[in-house]
């Protein structure tokens, strides 16, 4: 069964921080099982507090996607997004 992983940027509060971030998590989504299915399109808001971006990614499993976000590189280059901006990410299980 699929699983998303959803980033919601809320605000952002160093970028120098987060092309830090992005330059030290690329290389990771090459050694798992990604799809991305948005990455800061156009979106609007219809309820809740505004983003200023968007991102869902896809893997196979929930279990493929937490081993994602807590391989150690990726948890290495998470703490510039933690600097850089404030974020919401969640991670949902699919139909």
């Amino acid at each position: 069964m699929p699983a998303y992983v959803i980033f919601i940027r809320e605000k952002t509060r160093d970028a120098d921080q987060l092309d830090r971030y992005k330059e030290k998590a690329q290389p990771v989504f090459a050694n798992h099982p990604v799809t991305f299915r948005a990455y800061n399109g156009r979106h609007e808001i219809l309820e809740g507090p505004n983003a200023e971006g968007v991102w869902i990614l896809e893997f196979p499993s929930f279990d493929a996607a937490r081993a994602w976000y807590h391989d150690p590189e990726y948890q290495d280059a998470s703490m510039h997004r933690f600097v850089g901006s404030d974020y919401r990410c969640i991670l949902v299980e699919g139909m």
